[in-house]
């Protein structure tokens, strides 16, 4: 498999080809994702919640977002892999942000980065691209912020709000943005913002009319059981099936049925040796 470029991603576009993205955090996952032959993969923000527990996205630092980017791109060398800059790593400057995406590729060894927010972002996207870094807008439902958003709501669903969202959409892309990701907004404005710009627009629960889709692996595959976002379609139930081999491997320990002596390794050779071996030892205990 060879792994997606800028140019690549960008002739999709224009032929019309879409692209498809989904999270992964770790070297198995990202395995299985390039494998499967997805494009593209986001170490996404998400982590916080699907593999560390958390209750939003909040509490994951740059130091825990690198980790698992080297994880992926260990799993995945041939795959496009996007680092999603955590919350702190780029709202207090320009120069936070840019020294935060230089880790990213770095140490990270991502393709490109990913930040949240529109308008309020310009000079962050502006200071990144200036380090000659790819950029990924993300607009629309942007979790860092959701609690000035009022939680996870959809937005756009007004005329109100979808002026803002479009709004945030142009000057992503007049930033420098060399790619958009809209999430949890109305089919009808992504569609509008997607004719507005010229350049590859992705959607996380934004409808079809897009040059691609992303999705939350835990939620596609039916492990993260906290809860399932309205735009997310199951294509697996993993977390049943874990849940049940778990049981049955507790129930075999406890009634001595696993190991059988198909799971053993058995001494080389005459048994005698050994049984001299262990008589010398167990006369140790006599004493």
């Amino acid at each position: 498999m060879k792994k997606k470029s800028v140019i690549d991603l960008y002739n999709m576009k224009k032929n019309g080809e879409l692209a498809s993205w989904i999270t992964a955090y770790d070297f198995p996952f990202a395995s299985f994702t390039e494998q499967a032959g997805i494009d593209m993969i986001l170490v996404g923000d998400s982590m916080g919640m699907v593999v560390e527990g958390y209750d939003s996205t909040i509490p994951v630092t740059m130091d825990t977002c690198i980790e698992h980017c080297q994880a992926v791109r260990r799993g995945a060398p041939n795959t496009f892999v996007v680092g999603d800059m955590p919350f702190g790593s780029y709202q207090v400057s320009d120069e936070d942000a840019a020294a935060n995406a230089i880790r990213f590729l770095k140490e990270g060894g991502v393709d490109a980065i990913k930040l949240e927010g529109g308008r309020s972002v310009v000079s962050r996207i502006k200071a990144i691209r200036n380090c000659g870094i790819l950029v990924f807008g993300h607009i629309g439902l942007t979790p860092q912020s959701s609690g000035v958003l009022g939680g996870h709501k959809a937005q756009g669903r007004t005329v109100e709000s979808a002026r803002s969202v479009i709004e945030d959409a142009l000057a992503v892309e007049a930033a420098g943005a060399n790619f958009l990701l809209v999430e949890a907004v109305p089919p009808e404005v992504t569609q509008e913002i997607h004719k507005l710009l010229s350049i590859p627009v992705y959607s996380i629960g934004a409808g079809p009319f897009c040059d691609g889709q992303l999705t939350i692996f835990a939620d596609t595959i039916g492990m993260f059981q906290a809860f399932t976002p309205k735009f997310i379609k199951k294509y697996a139930e993993i977390a049943p099936i874990v849940i049940e081999a778990y049981k049955q491997y507790n129930e075999e320990i406890k009634s001595r049925q696993f190991p059988t002596d198909d799971y053993v390794y058995h001494v080389i050779g005459d048994i005698a040796p050994f049984q001299e071996l262990f008589a010398e030892y167990d006369a140790k205990l006599d004493k």
